[in-house]
């Protein structure tokens, strides 16, 4: 192995790791994946052998006090993630971290602290992927004008099914183990973030429709993390938004955007596919109906955050996707969501002001 190589550990082996990051991690000439350490030692051998990963460890703490590597890589559950970022960061180890950033706010706040104790190293999340082929051209039709002011924003999120009343349990629905996120409305927000800033106020209101699930054990566990969410409020850069969330609204027609504005509208329907297939549509005032956009191949996003990380380690790059400070603006609007269904109130953002 190069003596100049970026070694990196992995903490938690899921999902997203398996099928992204060590595929892309293993495509950039120069990194060497040098040990992973994952629930249990029996399954990180396991991943060790599927991707040729030549050492295992029995805990994280023994992947960030590791004084040979340079980077860390963290695809556990939420709850993990606050603890391992402020040690790796503490062990001078560079950082990429899964989403949702943390469980809450204040632990991504601490996360945001500790990556600016040292600013000598990068902190990373891992990107929102849904609408990255997507995002320059909507970025850049509302720069330059093409919807005027913004007046809505009118996002609906579905998965179209019915409640599932066996449907088993989840990390996602444990808030012990996932935070105060819900459904997939950080990752959506986060997108929309990129398109028009932050939300300046929310009011939200929500109901648990699947009301317990039952573990791997057969028994009933209380269910307190929403299935449909809905929420309004007003946009900091000008205009209202209603965004709305749900697993349990049948025949819903899936995911749909449009953003309105006093001289034009877009409109963005997300297929399936992962990531999943967007579709842009346009018009202006005095227009008979909206067009599709032909979004250049040259202006398509796509995923790239592994060479992303490592280019900014190398000093090739800085981060955009998605920088610590994003990470804590998502967490902050999934706490006002909470605070307000939980209040009944509009909650103003940002939390930390």
């Amino acid at each position: 192995m190069d003596a100049d190589a970026i070694r990196i550990g992995l903490v938690g082996a899921g999902g997203n790791m398996r099928r992204k990051h060590i595929p892309g991690f293993r495509a950039i000439e120069g990194v060497e994946l040098a040990c992973v350490a994952n629930r249990t030692l029996e399954s990180g051998r396991r991943v060790a052998a599927e991707f040729d990963i030549p050492d295992v460890r029995s805990n994280w703490l023994e992947v960030v006090e590791d004084d040979s590597l340079d980077a860390v890589c963290i695809g556990t559950w939420p709850y993990m993630h606050a603890p391992i970022t402020i040690a790796a960061l503490g062990a001078g180890k560079h950082l990429l971290v899964e989403a949702r950033m943390a469980m809450d706010s204040g632990e991504a706040r601490a996360m945001l602290a500790a990556s600016r104790d040292s600013p000598h190293l990068v902190a990373q999340v891992v990107p929102s992927p849904l609408t990255l082929s997507v995002d320059r051209t909507v970025i850049d039709m509302i720069s330059e004008g093409f919807v005027g002011e913004p007046v809505l924003v009118d996002m609906r999120i579905a998965t179209g099914s019915f409640p599932e009343w066996d449907s088993g349990l989840g990390w996602r629905h444990e808030r012990e183990f996932s935070g105060n996120n819900v459904m997939s409305m950080g990752i959506w927000y986060e997108g929309l973030m990129r398109w028009l800033g932050p939300m300046a106020a929310v009011q939200a209101r929500a109901q648990t429709v699947v009301k317990h699930r039952r573990d791997a054990s057969g028994r009933r566990r209380a269910i307190t993390i929403p299935d449909h969410v809905e929420i309004v409020g007003d946009m900091a850069c000008g205009g209202m938004a209603h965004l709305s969330f749900s697993a349990v609204a049948g025949f819903a027609p899936g995911n749909d955007v449009w953003i309105h504005g006093t001289e034009g509208a877009l409109r963005l329907r997300f297929g399936g596919g992962d990531p999943p297939h967007a579709e842009l549509e346009a018009g202006r005032r005095g227009d008979d109906r909206m067009a599709p956009v032909d979004i250049p191949a040259g202006k398509r996003g796509a995923w790239r955050v592994e060479r992303e990380f490592v280019n900014a380690i190398r000093g090739v790059e800085p981060v955009t996707h998605t920088t610590f400070a994003d990470g804590v603006a998502y967490m902050e609007f999934t706490d006002a969501v909470l605070l307000s269904w939980q209040t009944g109130e509009t909650v103003a953002l940002p939390l930390s002001a």
